[in-house]
């Protein structure tokens, strides 16, 4: 059989104490692969010292991990791609076993469940957080997805390339998960093990400001994948709000033939209305996402799981 042409992409950003040592590790983890490390605008030698490593070395100027991501699916053509921080807090011996895991069983998303091997690994905050939007993801996409914020996984040529990122920041890891669940794609999970982060290297996610913002793009994400949902939901709560304040108007109507409270009647219609508009956009909206799925679903299909076109 073929062997495969394996890409590690390596986003970094002032990662001079530790771009190096992740891209030994992995050279030697995979030794046939091709390694690249794309730098976003680092201040310090992380170009330098990755090159010194032996990586192929590549910038991305606009900011942010989002950028970086979509940039290196852009330029990057390989038969599988792997993804990795380049913190040194993932076991790139991990990696052949997410390879083999994606080849045998056809998987086009292979994720590495984080296992903490000390106190240090997580920082305050961003275990619940992890926790909570992942779950968020699970609840409104589909449960077939665990620890969502990993930055270790695993990707076949067709979902690269028919994966149209839109964010900019650390939310392109739920675009990444809920691509693959929106296209009922293939997912396997396996467990490595997660470090503290080496001294003198410091996290760059912000644990309530990226928080928000991640769950914000969920929120987002469900309006555009699911509109019948959304608006359904905020159809059926404006349908009893329309309810609770008409009732007692048309009782008392059907009581005594008057209507006291006029402007009661007037804002229940009024809701009503607005009931009936938000389940007709859902309607619509269904319709059209529906037909672009199908899009992204064709152009899924059209790259073969293994050999490049």
């Amino acid at each position: 059989m073929e062997k495969p042409k394996v890409a590690v992409l390596i986003p970094c950003y002032n990662e001079e104490n530790t771009v190096a040592g992740v891209v030994s590790a992995f050279r030697e983890a995979l030794p046939l692969s091709e390694i690249y490390v794309y730098d976003n605008n680092s201040s310090d030698s992380t170009r330098t010292l990755a090159a010194l490593a032996g990586a192929i070395v590549r910038s991305e100027r606009e900011q942010g991990k989002g950028a970086v991501v979509r940039r290196m699916f852009r330029d990057v053509d390989a038969d599988f791609y792997l993804i990795v921080d380049g913190d040194q807090t993932y076991d790139a011996k991990m990696s052949p076993h997410m390879l083999a895991m994606a080849m045998d069983e056809h998987l086009d998303l292979v994720n590495c469940i984080r296992v903490e091997t000390g106190d240090s690994a997580y920082r305050t905050g961003h275990r619940f957080g992890n926790r909570m939007l992942t779950g968020a993801v699970r609840f409104v996409f589909g449960d077939r997805v665990q620890d969502m914020l990993s930055g270790y996984k695993l990707f076949s040529h067709r979902y690269v390339k028919s994966f149209p990122a839109s964010s900019i920041g650390f939310g392109i890891e739920t675009e990444l998960t809920v691509h693959a669940l929106e296209l009922q794609m293939p997912i396997g999970h396996v467990k490595g093990a997660y470090d503290g982060r080496p001294e003198g290297s410091a996290s760059k996610l912000n644990t309530y400001r990226d928080g928000i913002r991640i769950l914000f793009l969920i929120f987002q994400l469900f309006k555009y994948e699911k509109p019948m949902a959304f608006f359904g939901i905020i159809a059926i709560i404006l349908i009893f709000l329309s309810l609770f304040l008409g009732t007692p108007v048309v009782e008392h109507y059907l009581q005594t033939g008057l209507v006291p409270r006029l402007p009661t009647a007037i804002l229940a219609t009024g809701i009503m209305l607005l009931a009936t508009m938000s389940f007709m956009t859902g309607l619509i909206l269904d319709t059209v996402t529906r037909g672009r799925r199908e899009l992204k679903a064709l152009m899924y299909l059209s790259y073969p799981f293994f050999g490049r076109q």
